[in-house]
């Protein structure tokens, strides 16, 4: 009986499927190492304006730059907030939601450094 309430807590079939869709979409759209590391130093350092972001992070293009952030903010990651000053000035900073997403980063980086040895020999045994 407890499992008919369980099941009947779960949302309908089509949300659970889109929500399988958006979240391989977001994934897709993050999973780089700019995006990766965008999100990394804006958690780290809160705010940050363009120039900042592109000193910090080396050998990243304008063009990528722009790109990658322009994917944060739609997909809520990161706000871009424009001060009316000449030349305008343009900050970013991560959401709440961003900021949870650096969360579950940092936890796959603790999850890689808790495993590196078991990966690396499984990787030898498997390639040799």
């Amino acid at each position: 009986m407890g499992n008919r309430h369980e099941i009947a807590a779960l949302p309908p079939e089509s949300d659970l499927a889109r929500a399988d869709s958006l979240a391989r979409e977001i994934f897709s759209d993050i999973a780089n190492k700019w995006a990766l590391l965008i999100i990394e130093f804006l958690g780290m350092r809160g705010t940050m304006r363009f120039g900042e972001l592109r000193d910090e992070i080396g050998g990243i293009s304008h063009k990528m730059l722009t790109q990658n952030l322009r994917t944060l903010e739609r997909n809520g990651l990161v706000t871009r907030t424009v001060h009316p000053t000449i030349p305008p000035r343009v900050d970013y900073t991560l959401t709440d939601a961003g900021d949870a997403l650096r969360a579950v980063v940092d936890g796959m980086c603790d999850w890689t450094q808790r495993f590196i040895s078991h990966i690396e020999n499984s990787r030898t045994r498997y390639d040799a």
